[in-house]
């Protein structure tokens, strides 16, 4: 029988046994394999799990499963109706394993990276190929991407950090930047971090310790950029 360790924006992680389980549920369940093999019999047919395999169960749909040497699983539980595309078949790509445990990662650890678990259903959806419409792109959480990159400012930051945050390569992050917020990767980078600081410059924080607490090198740095950008330091 399945068991839950721990779950985090409809994700979960379960541990399966040698106890056979069986039931059905009014939403869908996606199941990608950690470890060990899964043993899954879905309306009558049989299907394996193994690690970086997955499967869609549709909603109201009756599966029975066991692993007799243990199994370690991934599942997102969701109503999103693209899901309906999906079932029946394997995912496609080839990277899903590693996909897997870096979701598994953040559910264990949800400060890893926020931005990853509330994107986690939209990249498993990519994951089993194209199934969004009208060549629909996944969206980028640009203010939740903003936060992440905020509590990060005391260590360099570069184009490669924010693109391995929402799940993209470099060029990828770099081009939907462009398209979506009008500036390179880097510009758009720099302004977070400005914005930060003269959010803290209205609050009545000191320049020294707004240029420490948003990462510049002093406060002289931090007044120039803010002359630079139009606004007194």
């Amino acid at each position: 029988m399945g068991t839950l360790d721990s779950s985090s924006h409809g994700l979960s992680l379960r541990r399966y046994g040698a106890s056979r389980g069986s039931h059905s549920h009014d939403h869908f369940q996606v199941l990608i394999g950690l470890d060990g093999v899964l043993d899954l019999e879905v309306e009558g047919r049989g299907r394996r799990v193994g690690a970086g395999e997955g499967w869609v169960v549709t909603p109201g749909d009756r599966h029975d499963f066991e692993s007799r040497n243990g199994s370690h699983c991934l599942i997102l539980d969701t109503t999103q109706d693209l899901w309906a595309q999906c079932a029946g078949r394997a995912p496609l790509a080839p990277q899903m394993l590693a996909l897997a445990r870096y979701l598994a990662l953040c559910v264990t650890e949800p400060a890893t990276s926020p931005t990853a678990l509330h994107q986690a259903p939209a990249l498993l959806l990519e994951a089993w190929g194209p199934a969004l419409p009208n060549g629909r792109r996944r969206a980028i959480d640009w203010p939740g991407l903003s936060d992440w990159a905020r509590s990060r400012w005391h260590r360099p930051l570069g184009v490669a950090d924010l693109a391995a945050v929402v799940c993209l390569s470099p060029s990828q992050f770099a081009q939907r930047c462009r398209d979506e917020q009008g500036v390179s990767a880097m510009h758009w980078l720099r302004a977070q971090r400005l914005l930060h600081a003269r959010q803290l410059r209205d609050r009545g924080i000191g320049v020294a310790e707004a240029a420490r607490r948003t990462g510049y090198r002093s406060p002289s740095a931090l007044t120039a950029a803010m002359r630079r950008s139009g606004g007194a330091g």
